[in-house]
């Protein structure tokens, strides 16, 4: 085989295992253009999780409303369709990830109707809302659609309406599927082998200490790792991160899904130190595909810094980190 020939079959390798490095883009009132998308490249990401907004306005009727003025532009199906095209134009990959938000507060993983009407209420809605957005996956042609995120409640307990949706998802959309199941609620799920990708939102406990340091997080990681080498083995399917982060503050690894508490010191090492591991931990095994940082704001110079404890690692020492991490 000529040089050149084979240069080109080992970079097409390499291309073809490479694990999504994403970033999860949150929507904002504004278009995008090449000033937003520049500093996701500078950051070696090569996916992005773009997320239109649905609300259910009162639990006790629980209708699911979308693409509506009350939405943010990035939150509506132009918003997504416009984003998704300005990063395909620099070859930029695409989930669609639609997020349910509870109008009154609450956790959408206790989402459970209190009633059969109002069941049919909450799927007929529910299913417009995402065959809405599996149509508008299918016409990006983006690269994967998420179906749900953290809605164990209604999974669970409503286990035929899910089986029926996939298969009417398949018939719209011709790309991969996935569901981002809360890191406490991925092991309960049964429709894992109808979908393409285990998905997880990995906010895993991992360590009670003020700054945990490497260590401490990979001590931390061990059972959490095991159980999902568990599920992936029972499926066999990829397992995918479809969140996953820290917030830059102390007790960073004790409780990594607590966004409530905007107080608390800044720990810059914290965070740092916690995606340091978690790419250590998975991203040279086989079976797992990548994952998406929780969370990347359009407006970068705006954002982030030294003095802000929140989850985004923009301008931050962990935004070098997930450079270095990404372009592996």
């Amino acid at each position: 085989m000529p040089f050149l020939a084979l240069l080109f079959l080992q970079l097409s390798c390499k291309s073809q295992n490479k694990k999504i490095n994403g970033l999860s883009f949150v929507a904002s009132r504004d278009k995008i253009d090449s000033t937003h998308i520049n500093p996701v490249i500078k950051a070696q990401g090569n996916y992005v999780a773009l997320m239109p907004y649905s609300f259910i306005r009162d639990i006790e009727t629980p209708k699911i409303e979308f693409n509506t003025n009350r939405e943010w532009f990035g939150e509506t199906e132009n918003g997504l369709l416009q984003y998704a095209k300005e990063f395909q134009k620099v070859n930029i990959k695409i989930m669609v990830k639609p997020h349910l938000w509870l109008r009154r507060g609450g956790f959408t993983g206790d989402l459970k109707a209190n009633s059969e009407e109002n069941w049919k209420i909450l799927e007929n809605s529910y299913k417009a809302y995402i065959l809405t957005y599996a149509k508008a996956a299918e016409e990006l042609n983006a690269e994967m659609l998420c179906i749900g995120t953290e809605l164990e409640q209604f999974v669970i307990t409503r286990p035929n309406f899910w089986k029926k949706l996939i298969i009417e998802i398949r018939t719209l959309y011709k790309g991969k599927l996935t569901y981002a199941a809360n890191w406490d609620e991925f092991k309960r799920i049964t429709f894992w082998g109808e979908l393409d990708f285990i998905g997880i939102d990995a906010y895993f406990p991992l360590s009670d200490k003020k700054t945990p340091t490497l260590e401490d997080l990979e001590l931390g990681w061990k059972p959490h790792k095991e159980e999902i080498i568990k599920i992936q083995k029972q499926f066999n399917k990829p397992i995918l991160f479809t969140e996953f982060g820290y917030r830059s503050v102390d007790f960073t690894g004790k409780k990594p899904w607590d966004s409530n508490r905007v107080e608390g010191n800044v720990n810059l090492q914290g965070q740092v130190n916690g995606l340091k591991v978690i790419h250590n931990q998975f991203w040279k095994e086989d079976w797992f595909a990548g994952g998406f940082i929780w969370k990347w704001f359009h407006r970068h110079d705006r954002v982030g810094g030294k003095e802000n404890n929140r989850f985004t690692p923009q301008n931050k020492p962990a935004e070098e980190m997930i450079r270095q991490l990404y372009k592996q």
